[in-house]
């Protein structure tokens, strides 16, 4: 692929987050309250670990690149 045409996909990429965070923030509410999700608090520290979201959205990432690069 050529690197302007990765730069353009990358750019519309960034775009496109930048204006569902912007306008429709009610899309990623669901990140980090899934079951599997490990939230630990105490009075000095918080840790979030968001296993089960990240899976998901490694998994529609995986569906989309091979969507598009498929020969």
């Amino acid at each position: 692929m050529e690197p302007s045409k990765i730069l353009v996909t990358l750019g519309s990429v960034i775009l496109l987050t930048g204006l569902v965070l912007t306008y429709l923030p009610w899309l990623l509410n669901w990140f980090g309250k899934l079951p599997g999700d490990i939230k630990i608090q105490n009075e000095h520290s918080f840790i979030f670990i968001p296993i089960t979201s990240m899976l998901i959205v490694s998994l529609v990432l995986t569906v989309i690149v091979n969507l598009f690069f498929r020969k």
